[in-house]
Protein backbone atom coordinates (compact mmCIF):
# COMPACT_ATOMS: atom_id res chain seq x y z
CA UNK A 1 0.00 0.00 0.00
CA UNK A 2 2.82 2.40 0.93
CA UNK A 3 4.74 1.79 -2.32
CA UNK A 4 1.53 2.14 -4.30
CA UNK A 5 0.92 5.50 -2.64
CA UNK A 6 4.43 6.63 -3.49
CA UNK A 7 3.87 5.59 -7.10
CA UNK A 8 0.58 7.47 -7.29
CA UNK A 9 2.16 10.60 -5.83
CA UNK A 10 5.07 10.35 -8.28
CA UNK A 11 2.78 9.90 -11.29
CA UNK A 12 0.47 12.63 -10.10
CA UNK A 13 3.41 15.01 -9.78
CA UNK A 14 4.61 14.27 -13.32
CA UNK A 15 1.17 14.80 -14.86
CA UNK A 16 -0.02 17.59 -12.58
CA UNK A 17 -0.13 19.91 -15.57
CA UNK A 18 -2.75 17.68 -17.22
CA UNK A 19 -5.03 17.46 -14.13
CA UNK A 20 -7.48 19.89 -12.69
CA UNK A 21 -5.82 21.49 -9.60
CA UNK A 22 -8.74 20.68 -7.25
CA UNK A 23 -8.76 17.08 -8.44
CA UNK A 24 -5.04 16.74 -7.83
CA UNK A 25 -5.36 18.13 -4.30
CA UNK A 26 -8.18 15.67 -3.59
CA UNK A 27 -6.18 12.71 -4.88
CA UNK A 28 -3.10 13.77 -2.92
CA UNK A 29 -5.17 14.16 0.27
CA UNK A 30 -6.64 10.66 -0.17
CA UNK A 31 -3.19 9.18 -0.68
CA UNK A 32 -1.88 10.93 2.45
CA UNK A 33 -4.77 9.58 4.51
CA UNK A 34 -4.10 6.10 3.20
CA UNK A 35 -0.45 6.42 4.17
CA UNK A 36 -1.39 7.69 7.66
CA UNK A 37 -3.86 4.81 8.03
CA UNK A 38 -1.09 2.35 7.14
CA UNK A 39 1.24 3.92 9.73
CA UNK A 40 -1.55 3.92 12.33
CA UNK A 41 -2.26 0.22 11.84
CA UNK A 42 1.44 -0.56 12.19
CA UNK A 43 1.63 1.44 15.44
CA UNK A 44 -1.42 -0.39 16.83
CA UNK A 45 0.47 -3.62 16.31
CA UNK A 46 3.64 -2.34 18.02
CA UNK A 47 2.26 -0.35 20.97
CA UNK A 48 0.83 -3.34 22.93
CA UNK A 49 4.32 -4.85 23.04
CA UNK A 50 5.96 -1.82 24.68
CA UNK A 51 6.51 -1.17 28.36
CA UNK A 52 5.06 1.90 30.01
CA UNK A 53 8.19 4.03 29.78
CA UNK A 54 8.55 3.43 26.04
CA UNK A 55 4.84 4.05 25.46
CA UNK A 56 5.13 7.40 27.23
CA UNK A 57 8.07 8.27 24.98
CA UNK A 58 6.00 7.38 21.91
CA UNK A 59 3.31 9.85 22.97
CA UNK A 60 5.89 12.63 22.64
CA UNK A 61 6.82 11.88 19.02
CA UNK A 62 3.92 13.58 17.22
CA UNK A 63 0.19 14.20 17.42
CA UNK A 64 -0.72 11.05 15.48
CA UNK A 65 1.34 8.82 17.80
CA UNK A 66 -0.03 10.58 20.87
CA UNK A 67 -3.65 10.18 19.75
CA UNK A 68 -3.15 6.49 19.04
CA UNK A 69 -1.26 5.82 22.29
CA UNK A 70 -4.10 7.37 24.31
CA UNK A 71 -6.16 4.25 23.65
CA UNK A 72 -6.61 2.64 27.08
CA UNK A 73 -6.18 -0.82 25.56
CA UNK A 74 -2.45 -0.25 25.21
CA UNK A 75 -2.22 0.83 28.84
CA UNK A 76 -4.20 -2.23 29.87
CA UNK A 77 -1.49 -4.33 28.19
CA UNK A 78 1.16 -2.46 30.18
CA UNK A 79 -0.67 -2.72 33.52
CA UNK A 80 -1.58 -6.41 33.24
CA UNK A 81 2.08 -7.24 32.62
CA UNK A 82 3.13 -5.17 35.63
CA UNK A 83 0.26 -6.26 37.90
CA UNK A 84 -1.21 -9.51 36.48
CA UNK A 85 -3.97 -9.62 39.11
CA UNK A 86 -5.45 -6.44 37.61
CA UNK A 87 -6.87 -8.53 34.76
CA UNK A 88 -9.06 -10.46 37.25
CA UNK A 89 -10.85 -7.37 38.57
CA UNK A 90 -10.53 -4.21 36.45
CA UNK A 91 -9.82 -1.07 38.47
CA UNK A 92 -12.35 1.70 38.88
CA UNK A 93 -10.22 4.05 36.81
CA UNK A 94 -8.48 4.06 33.44
CA UNK A 95 -5.40 1.91 32.99
CA UNK A 96 -3.49 4.96 31.82
CA UNK A 97 -4.23 6.74 35.09
CA UNK A 98 -3.42 3.60 37.06
CA UNK A 99 0.01 3.40 35.47
CA UNK A 100 0.71 7.12 35.87
CA UNK A 101 -0.27 7.06 39.56
CA UNK A 102 1.43 3.94 40.86
CA UNK A 103 4.26 2.94 38.56
CA UNK A 104 6.59 5.85 39.26
CA UNK A 105 8.81 6.13 42.35
CA UNK A 106 7.67 8.76 44.85
CA UNK A 107 9.19 12.18 44.21
CA UNK A 108 11.94 13.31 46.58
CA UNK A 109 10.78 15.31 49.56
CA UNK A 110 11.01 18.92 48.50
CA UNK A 111 9.52 20.58 51.53
CA UNK A 112 11.80 20.79 54.58
CA UNK A 113 10.59 19.50 57.90
CA UNK A 114 8.65 22.09 59.90
CA UNK A 115 10.45 23.49 62.88
CA UNK A 116 9.86 21.37 66.00
CA UNK A 117 8.47 22.88 69.17
CA UNK A 118 11.53 21.57 71.05
CA UNK A 119 14.88 23.39 71.05
CA UNK A 120 18.30 22.42 72.38
CA UNK A 121 17.98 25.26 74.92
CA UNK A 122 15.04 23.34 76.43
CA UNK A 123 17.13 20.21 77.09
CA UNK A 124 19.52 18.98 79.75
CA UNK A 125 21.40 15.69 79.27
CA UNK A 126 22.62 13.51 82.16
CA UNK A 127 25.49 11.24 81.16
CA UNK A 128 27.07 8.58 83.38
CA UNK A 129 29.84 6.20 82.29
CA UNK A 130 30.65 3.23 84.54
CA UNK A 131 33.32 0.56 84.68
CA UNK A 132 32.38 -3.09 84.92
CA UNK A 133 33.19 -2.86 88.66
CA UNK A 134 30.43 -0.19 88.89
CA UNK A 135 32.93 2.57 89.49
CA UNK A 136 31.98 5.90 88.00
CA UNK A 137 34.34 7.01 85.24
CA UNK A 138 32.54 10.10 84.05
CA UNK A 139 29.39 11.84 85.25
CA UNK A 140 27.97 15.17 84.14
CA UNK A 141 24.84 17.15 83.42
CA UNK A 142 25.15 19.29 80.31
CA UNK A 143 22.71 21.62 78.60
CA UNK A 144 21.52 20.80 75.11
CA UNK A 145 22.97 24.01 73.69
CA UNK A 146 26.45 23.16 75.04
CA UNK A 147 26.18 19.60 73.74
CA UNK A 148 25.10 20.90 70.33
CA UNK A 149 27.98 23.39 70.22
CA UNK A 150 30.44 20.50 70.42
CA UNK A 151 34.12 20.71 71.20
CA UNK A 152 35.55 24.20 71.23
CA UNK A 153 39.09 22.86 70.94
CA UNK A 154 39.88 19.61 69.17
CA UNK A 155 42.97 18.14 70.87
CA UNK A 156 46.13 17.17 69.09
CA UNK A 157 47.00 13.51 68.75
CA UNK A 158 43.65 12.27 67.43
CA UNK A 159 43.41 10.11 64.32
CA UNK A 160 42.78 11.68 60.93
CA UNK A 161 39.54 9.74 60.62
CA UNK A 162 38.19 11.16 63.88
CA UNK A 163 39.41 14.66 63.05
CA UNK A 164 37.61 14.51 59.69
CA UNK A 165 34.42 13.38 61.45
CA UNK A 166 34.54 16.17 64.02
CA UNK A 167 35.23 18.77 61.31
CA UNK A 168 32.32 17.63 59.13
CA UNK A 169 29.24 19.91 58.89
CA UNK A 170 26.80 17.19 60.01
CA UNK A 171 24.84 17.81 63.18
CA UNK A 172 26.68 16.38 66.18
CA UNK A 173 26.19 16.34 69.94
CA UNK A 174 29.66 16.19 71.50
CA UNK A 175 30.83 17.09 74.99
CA UNK A 176 34.38 17.27 76.35
CA UNK A 177 35.56 14.95 79.11
CA UNK A 178 37.54 17.14 81.43
CA UNK A 179 39.64 15.93 83.09
CA UNK A 180 40.28 13.11 80.66
CA UNK A 181 39.74 9.56 81.85
CA UNK A 182 41.60 6.36 81.03
CA UNK A 183 39.89 3.04 80.39
CA UNK A 184 41.99 -0.11 80.44
CA UNK A 185 41.86 -1.72 77.03
CA UNK A 186 39.66 -4.83 77.15
CA UNK A 187 37.65 -3.77 80.21
CA UNK A 188 33.92 -3.29 79.81
CA UNK A 189 32.29 0.09 80.31
CA UNK A 190 28.62 1.06 80.23
CA UNK A 191 26.75 4.33 79.73
CA UNK A 192 23.40 5.69 80.85
CA UNK A 193 21.86 8.84 79.36
CA UNK A 194 18.77 10.66 80.62
CA UNK A 195 17.36 13.88 79.18
CA UNK A 196 15.00 16.43 80.71
CA UNK A 197 13.07 19.21 79.03
CA UNK A 198 12.36 22.55 80.64
CA UNK A 199 9.14 23.30 78.75
CA UNK A 200 7.18 20.32 80.13
CA UNK A 201 9.30 19.40 83.19
CA UNK A 202 9.49 15.79 81.99
CA UNK A 203 12.32 13.32 81.50
CA UNK A 204 13.09 10.52 79.06
CA UNK A 205 15.62 7.70 78.94
CA UNK A 206 17.95 7.62 75.95
CA UNK A 207 20.24 4.80 77.06
CA UNK A 208 20.28 2.55 80.11
CA UNK A 209 23.56 0.76 80.85
CA UNK A 210 24.41 0.37 77.17
CA UNK A 211 27.69 -1.54 76.80
CA UNK A 212 30.69 -0.20 74.90
CA UNK A 213 31.28 -3.52 73.24
CA UNK A 214 32.96 -2.36 70.05
CA UNK A 215 36.14 -0.34 69.61
CA UNK A 216 36.72 1.20 66.19
CA UNK A 217 40.50 1.61 66.27
CA UNK A 218 40.60 3.40 62.90
CA UNK A 219 38.05 6.01 64.00
CA UNK A 220 39.38 6.17 67.59
CA UNK A 221 35.96 5.52 69.08
CA UNK A 222 34.41 3.00 71.45
CA UNK A 223 30.74 2.58 70.65
CA UNK A 224 27.59 1.59 72.53
CA UNK A 225 24.04 1.62 71.23
CA UNK A 226 20.50 1.15 72.43
CA UNK A 227 17.09 1.30 70.77
CA UNK A 228 15.18 4.45 71.59
CA UNK A 229 11.94 4.28 73.56
CA UNK A 230 9.23 6.28 71.80
CA UNK A 231 5.93 7.61 73.05
CA UNK A 232 2.93 5.24 72.74
CA UNK A 233 1.41 7.97 70.58
CA UNK A 234 4.07 7.10 67.98
CA UNK A 235 3.28 3.40 67.45
CA UNK A 236 4.84 3.22 63.98
CA UNK A 237 8.20 4.71 64.97
CA UNK A 238 10.63 2.02 66.09
CA UNK A 239 14.01 0.37 65.56
CA UNK A 240 15.95 3.63 65.74
CA UNK A 241 19.14 3.49 67.74
CA UNK A 242 21.05 6.01 69.75
CA UNK A 243 24.82 5.67 69.48
CA UNK A 244 27.08 6.84 72.30
CA UNK A 245 30.77 7.06 71.49
CA UNK A 246 33.79 7.52 73.71
CA UNK A 247 36.34 9.53 71.75
CA UNK A 248 39.94 8.70 72.59
CA UNK A 249 43.40 9.89 71.64
CA UNK A 250 45.79 7.94 69.47
CA UNK A 251 44.99 4.74 67.63
CA UNK A 252 43.96 2.59 70.57
CA UNK A 253 47.15 0.56 70.36
CA UNK A 254 48.11 1.31 73.98
CA UNK A 255 47.11 -0.57 77.12
CA UNK A 256 44.49 2.08 77.98
CA UNK A 257 42.26 4.46 76.07
CA UNK A 258 42.54 8.14 76.99
CA UNK A 259 39.02 9.49 76.56
CA UNK A 260 38.67 13.20 75.80
CA UNK A 261 35.03 13.40 74.63
CA UNK A 262 31.61 11.75 74.42
CA UNK A 263 29.36 11.89 71.36
CA UNK A 264 25.64 11.12 71.12
CA UNK A 265 24.05 10.66 67.70
CA UNK A 266 21.10 9.13 65.87
CA UNK A 267 22.81 8.34 62.58
CA UNK A 268 20.22 5.64 61.79
CA UNK A 269 17.56 8.26 61.21
CA UNK A 270 18.78 11.84 61.77
CA UNK A 271 21.64 13.96 60.48
CA UNK A 272 20.36 17.53 60.76
CA UNK A 273 19.54 19.62 63.83
CA UNK A 274 15.82 19.69 63.00
CA UNK A 275 15.75 15.89 62.62
CA UNK A 276 17.56 15.48 65.95
CA UNK A 277 14.98 17.62 67.72
CA UNK A 278 11.99 15.88 66.12
CA UNK A 279 13.43 12.53 67.17
CA UNK A 280 13.97 13.71 70.74
CA UNK A 281 10.46 15.19 70.84
CA UNK A 282 8.99 11.76 70.01
CA UNK A 283 10.61 10.01 73.00
CA UNK A 284 8.52 8.54 75.80
CA UNK A 285 8.56 11.57 78.09
CA UNK A 286 7.39 10.93 81.66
Amino acid sequence: MFYQSVLYVSVGTQFMGFLNTDLFVLINSILNRMENWFHGEALKDVFPRLDGKDLVSCMLVCRQWRDIAKDDYFWKCVCTRKWPSISNAPPGTTYHRLFATFSQPPPPRKQPLPLPSLTFEDLVFYVDVWTEERKILFSTAVSGSVLRAGLTNIPDGISESLKSHLDSPDCKMVMPVNPRVAITYGNTATVSVLVSRKDTKKMACIANKAIFDYVDVTASRALAYEYLRFSPRRPFVSDIRVWVSLLFLGSGAHASLEVFGVEIDFCDAATSEVEFLWLLDMLDWK
